[in-house]
């Protein structure tokens, strides 16, 4: 019998908690359940765990907090956070924080569901593809690993799939709705800078080792993965 996907739900609402969990449970998935965010990194170290809801307000460490340090030690986990704080900068600050998507309070159950299931199709689609190479930088999906002239590229599972998602797709133009609706899995909210904020990420970790960054701004449209021996050469 086939293990089923397991979940780690960490909200201390319980009537939150309830509608969740029994959504969940009635979609075949397993669910725990914790209250606290120190619970939830005992827990994730304790029980194997496939994908972690996180509520952004706990009573004891914050779910940033909480995003930060399960980053620190499992830095392949799928996090979405659960929030009630809809303003940009709150969702920039999970984002920066290591999540990979977020989903802001109320929700309607078949978003999270939909946007659950998209999570996991990115993990099952990056064991499957086939190493990337661009001179010195080589991007290997099936093993999570990114390494620019033999030295690792820190990135999260997000940043790592939309690095990814662009070199494949090297010299095209990609609009902001494709790469979200690609690499995401779900529709674009306009309303936000998420591609912006991630691309910005991927730069500057590639700058960190000595990567010029390949990826360029197409103005008005989005952005094209160029080489990394070229630099950046914007169109802005």
């Amino acid at each position: 019998m086939e293990t089923p996907t397991q979940l780690l739900l960490v909200e201390d609402e319980p009537d939150v908690a309830s509608f969740v969990r029994q959504g969940l449970d009635e979609e075949g998935y397993g669910v725990g359940w914790v209250q606290e965010g120190r619970r939830a990194l005992e827990y994730t170290q304790q029980q194997r765990v496939d994908l972690v809801l996180l509520d952004i307000r706990l009573p004891d460490l914050s779910g940033i907090d909480v995003c930060e340090r399960l980053r620190l030690h499992q830095p392949d986990l799928p996090i979405m956070m659960l929030t009630a704080l809809d303003a940009v900068e709150d969702r920039v600050k999970g984002l920066r924080a290591g999540a990979d998507d977020y989903l802001p309070k109320p929700f309607a159950f078949d978003e999270l569901l939909a946007r659950i299931e998209a999570l996991l199709r990115r993990v099952d689609r990056s064991e499957q593809a086939d190493v990337l190479q661009d001179g010195p930088l080589r991007v290997d999906p099936a093993a999570q690993a990114c390494t620019y002239d033999g030295e690792e590229v820190s990135l999260t599972p997000t940043e790592f799939d939309l690095l990814a998602y662009l070199m494949a797709r090297r010299g095209q133009a990609l609009s902001r709705d494709t790469i979200h609706r690609d690499v995401w899995g779900h529709d674009f909210d306009r309303g936000t800078n998420l591609i912006d904020v991630y691309v910005n990420y991927v730069r500057h970790k590639l700058d960190d080792v000595g990567c010029p960054s390949p990826i360029e701004t197409v103005r008005g449209v989005g952005y094209r993965y160029t080489s990394c021996t070229n630099g950046d050469e914007s169109d802005d």
